[in-house]
């Protein structure tokens, strides 16, 4: 029905089912090159998928396929509207408001990384608030990386498209992504919903940390929570979700 995104590796088309009655629409991503480069990234992806299971906030990998050379992944369709027509420039959350959308992404990180995998890819592209019930489901597992498998250096060490790069902290981009990786995407949301500024606009110190309390109306508790999200030194910063998440319940929303 419609080509939504185009990146490197892939092509992601809106689609409906005809072999079902009511032709559902649901995702299909047809990988580009027919190396065997891309036969690795679509096992990967695959495999990830399916060890993610069928959680209610991760879309369902609905079917596989070989075409003509080409590699297809078939996902069912979220319907709701991307997490960045939310974040508008100059229109800073309340607190409150920010703490609840901290919690609903890492409810979802929390399974991820028991799984043993990393996402890599979080920012405001990749979550959907969805339609029916206002939860944040978080798509596009095609960057993920697995923890001690011998596949950690295939694939994306970058995300792509242009401000989606102010997601990854020093560690990803130099190719070496941990789970705390994730948690630095995940703060930067925070800060960015706090501030109302895109995260490219924000100074960093001495230190490489950003320097952003003076631009949001803010309490100490929670800053310091996100300020050790976004720390610049990654061994210093909450090491998977659920440490962060325990971190933000323990502020609870007013």
């Amino acid at each position: 029905r419609e080509h939504l995104v185009n990146t490197e590796y892939s092509d992601t088309y809106l689609a409906e089912d005809e072999n079902l009655p009511d032709r559902p629409l649901c995702l299909v991503k047809r990988l580009k090159s027919q190396s065997e480069r891309s036969s690795q990234l679509f096992d990967r992806e695959t495999r990830v998928l399916y060890r993610l299971g069928q959680h209610d906030r991760i879309p369902e990998l609905l079917a596989r396929f070989e075409e003509e050379g080409y590699f297809y992944l078939v996902y069912q369709f979220i319907e709701g509207q991307p997490l960045y027509q939310e974040l508008i420039e100059g229109q800073p959350w309340k607190e409150p408001q920010v703490i609840a959308l901290l919690q609903d992404i890492l409810e979802v990180l929390v399974f991820v990384h028991k799984q043993d995998v990393i996402h890599r890819d979080v920012h405001p592209q990749n979550l959907i608030r969805r339609t029916s019930d206002g939860k944040i489901v978080l798509i596009d597992f095609g960057a993920v990386k697995e923890i001690n498998t011998s596949q950690n250096n295939i694939g994306q060490t970058k995300s792509r498209g242009g401000t989606q790069q102010d997601y990854i902290p020093p560690e990803q981009a130099i190719g070496s992504p941990k789970q705390c990786s994730d948690i630095y995407a995940v703060g930067i949301i925070g800060i960015q919903a706090l501030t109302g500024m895109q995260p490219k606009q924000l100074r960093v110190d001495n230190l490489g940390n950003l320097i952003w309390h003076k631009n949001a109306t803010v309490t100490p508790e929670l800053a310091r929570v996100l300020d050790q999200m976004v720390l610049y030194a990654f061994p210093q910063r909450y090491p998977s979700a659920t440490e962060a998440l325990e971190a933000l319940q323990k502020l609870g929303v007013s």
